[in-house]
């Protein structure tokens, strides 16, 4: 390999590291404040988006238990009507 072609893949190189802007990471890293402040925002929108979601499933589920025991299936009719009594009575 001469010194042209290693100067040439070496200025290559350093062409792409700007393109994946690796010294703002570099500069992260350095700062563990940084790093703790973002991993704690990170943690706190996935524990609300996990809280919310879930929320959104068990309502849906409390709406269509209530559809089917409107429906009054004889044998999962009788089963869910209790499940929700249950809920309801925790819920006030």
């Amino acid at each position: 390999m001469s010194k042209n072609e290693f100067e040439e893949k070496l200025n290559d190189f350093i062409l792409k590291l700007e393109r994946m802007n690796f010294s703002y990471y570099i500069e992260y890293l350095k700062n563990p404040k940084k790093i703790i402040f973002t991993n704690f925002l990170s943690g706190a929108a996935r524990g609300f988006g996990t809280a919310f979601g879930f929320s959104i499933l068990g309502a849906l589920l409390l709406y269509i238990l209530n559809a089917i025991v409107k429906y009054n299936l004889p044998v999962i009719g009788r089963y869910i009507a209790e499940i929700l009594k249950f809920v309801k009575f925790y819920m006030h």
